[in-house]
């Protein structure tokens, strides 16, 4: 007896691209926006080949939305609304990121060191030596962390948690999000504020050097001071940048968490 042949039908095509093409809508949007795998060093193949990846094994974890197709109107609706989801779990753990680097541009401005920049290779833009070197010890906490293997957890979540569906995004989602951009000056402040605390007394003692002694080139003894203490506090300081930055990092993770929770 032979067998009947494999039938691949129009209908069975769309439903195995479905599959695949809801997960990718929200993790291709995460990583784009989320530190380390969104940085400009990383190539595009790369990052496409991993979020094709991470949707292939999410695919049977991700319930299909009920009579919408993907080419449709409606599945466009529902395709933005994952990579808004996407974008907004990334942007959260992107602002841990950039309250590490505000602090070294608070620290660098006063040890007079904001004129040095170089090229922030995750952004683009130019930086602050000290606040890229605070980046480079944060990506680095970071993958001691697991932080990449949280944010993926995390992404698996928002999947059982936060089903792709036809509904839109609640005010309370955006609420969340400009309530973190407030908690990210917070934290910068927080990170800087033993080396800036230092330098601002320093610059307070040559501010009264300076007025007792005109005659005194400020400019001359100033600067050199300035750069030794930010120096000396950034090394005694820097011990306690671990657990700081693993406290923004989990809180950053549990704003996600609620986040997730705001948008159902």
């Amino acid at each position: 007896m032979i067998a009947a042949p494999f039938q691949l039908t129009d209908a069975d095509l769309v439903a195995a691209v479905a599959r695949v093409l809801w997960p990718l809508a929200r993790i291709a949007a995460m990583l784009a926006a989320a530190p380390l795998f969104g940085a400009r060093t990383v190539p595009v193949r790369l990052r496409a080949a991993l979020g094709f990846a991470l949707a292939i094994v999410a695919a049977p974890l991700v319930p299909a939305p009920a009579g919408i197709e993907p080419f449709s109107p409606e599945g466009a609706v529902v395709l933005l609304r994952e990579a808004a989801i996407g974008a907004g779990l990334g942007f959260l753990l992107q602002m841990a990121f950039g309250a590490v680097a505000m602090a070294g541009e608070i620290v660098a401005f006063g040890m007079g060191l904001s004129f040095a920049s170089i090229v922030d290779p995750e952004r683009g833009v130019g930086a602050p030596l000290v606040g890229q070197y605070f980046v480079v010890l944060a990506t680095l906490l970071f993958l001691a962390l697991d932080g990449h293997l949280a944010l993926i957890s995390l992404l698996v979540e928002s999947f059982r948690s936060l089903p792709p569906a036809a509904t839109g995004l609640t005010s309370g989602g955006f609420l969340e999000l400009a309530g973190w951009g407030a908690r990210m000056f917070e934290a910068a402040v927080l990170v800087a504020l033993p080396a800036a605390a230092a330098l601002l007394v320093a610059s307070l003692s040559i501010g009264l050097i300076a007025r007792s002694a005109p005659q005194l080139n400020v400019f001359a003894v100033g600067f050199p001071l300035t750069l030794m203490l930010g120096i000396v506090a950034l090394a005694v300081g820097l011990p306690a940048l671990a657990p700081q930055f693993e406290r923004l990092l989990e809180a950053a993770l549990g704003e996600a968490r609620t986040l997730i929770g705001a948008w159902q």
